[in-house]
């Protein structure tokens, strides 16, 4: 069979046609950190709509439009949907609080209590609902606290 009666794939025309970035049902609570995130995470995406759109009637790069379409989506709705939660400064883990505490084998940790969209374990935040915020809130300084098969000691509170 001759390539000529092939077809070849339009991966320009894949791309135009990406899911919706998926969105968590758990209630999107966040920070005040993290809900000027959301606010800049949704300008950047109006912004490269615009650009893509602008330059889609000359370069025709509809997964550039996409792409950006999709961002937009997902943004607006993180942001419509967004708890905004203040910190209470309270004894007892919360969300927004910073926790120091020490496992078993005596490695100390902190990691701060945020929503999803702003979690990064890396930078030392992790999410309200991951296992280890889900086991250490409403604990005070001095709890134990049960995470994957040992135990941690709080430490700190802030």
């Amino acid at each position: 069979m001759s390539v000529a009666f092939t077809k070849e794939q339009d991966y320009e025309a894949t791309a135009a046609d990406l899911p919706d970035r998926p969105i968590s049902p758990h209630p999107n609570l966040v920070t005040r950190e993290g809900l000027a995130a959301l606010d800049a995470a949704l300008a950047e995406a109006r912004q490269a709509f615009a650009v893509a759109k602008a330059a889609g009637d000359q370069d025709l790069d509809r997964s550039a439009l996409a792409r950006a379409a999709r961002d937009v989506r997902y943004y607006a709705a993180r942001r419509a949907s967004a708890e905004l939660i203040e910190t209470a400064g309270d004894d007892k883990v919360a969300f927004g609080s910073r926790v120091t505490f020490e496992r078993e084998d005596g490695r100390r940790q902190t990691f701060r209590i945020v929503g999803e969209d702003e979690a990064d374990p890396t930078a030392g935040s992790v999410s309200y609902i991951s296992p280890l915020a889900r086991a250490l809130m409403g604990k005070t300084v001095g709890d134990l606290a049960s995470f994957m098969g040992g135990e941690v000691e709080i430490l700190k509170i802030a």
